[in-house]
């Protein structure tokens, strides 16, 4: 009879993990920007795998060797991006990890920043961590605002900052300067009057009574909310108003 019997995977054929932190694979992406920072095709190239593929943010074609990931840097590289994580969501497994969010390059060449979705999946090859797949893509809000025609929605500081042109209208004390910071179709449902002003004509004759007390508003609560061509600022705000010091 069995009196003993043992069975085992040949240890030779066990995977053997490399190990590697989260922070660590954050890391991996400052190998692949120095890279970039030294405007040498080749030497970004070297960040990928062997059998690495680059599906590339500024062009259609996948780039499944080293010579096609090496040709779109060729080009990529004359506006001398450097890149910036915004946002990481890292997934680490046996020799193989993956890094993937939202990063901002802002390209040396003219200044201007563009944000885009990614994905790095490197894996332990020879020794050290490679790209074996690099996707990028433009983040499409932004795409569907550009063929709209309509701008892509703006940082939030930004929208809150639109209050200071209404505001600043208000200190002139000029009612078709105030009416001229509302759209060709708005809608004023406003503080004092209980009428509805939906053009411009009845806009300036409520800011006509309105500004003889001299307000200039503060937003104390501001809650945003910004998509492609419109944004909104909810809240609440307090006036002071000049003539009478009254809040």
């Amino acid at each position: 009879k069995i009196a003993h019997h043992h069975s085992s995977i040949m240890p030779e054929r066990i995977a053997i993990a490399t190990a590697i932190t989260e922070d660590e694979v954050r890391g991996l992406f400052s190998l692949w920007n120095d890279a970039l920072a030294t405007e040498d095709s080749s030497k970004v190239a070297d960040r990928y795998a062997k059998a690495g593929v680059l599906l590339p943010t500024v062009s259609d074609i996948p780039r499944t060797d080293y010579d096609s990931i090496k040709d779109y840097f060729d080009s990529f590289l004359l506006k001398k991006p450097q890149g910036e994580i915004l946002e990481s969501n890292v997934i680490v497994g046996t020799n193989w990890c993956q890094d993937a969010g939202i990063y901002e390059f802002t390209m040396g060449a003219t200044g201007d920043k563009v944000k885009a979705r990614y994905s790095f999946i490197y894996k332990f090859e020879d020794g050290e961590w490679k790209i074996a797949h690099h996707h990028s893509s433009m983040m499409p809000e932004a795409q569907l605002a550009a063929s709209s025609g309509a701008p892509a929605p703006i940082p939030d500081a930004e929208v809150r900052s639109l209050f200071s042109l209404w505001n600043n209208a208000l200190a002139t004390l000029d009612p078709d300067e105030v009416a001229k910071r509302y759209s060709k179709a708005p809608c004023l449902l406003p503080t004092v009057s209980d009428v509805p002003r939906t053009d411009y004509d009845s806009i300036k004759a409520y800011f006509v009574d309105f500004l003889k007390k001299k307000p200039q508003g503060v937003i104390l609560e501001s809650y945003v909310t910004s998509g492609p061509g419109w944004c909104m600022d909810d809240g609440i705000y307090e006036f002071t108003m000049g003539a009478t010091g009254d809040k």
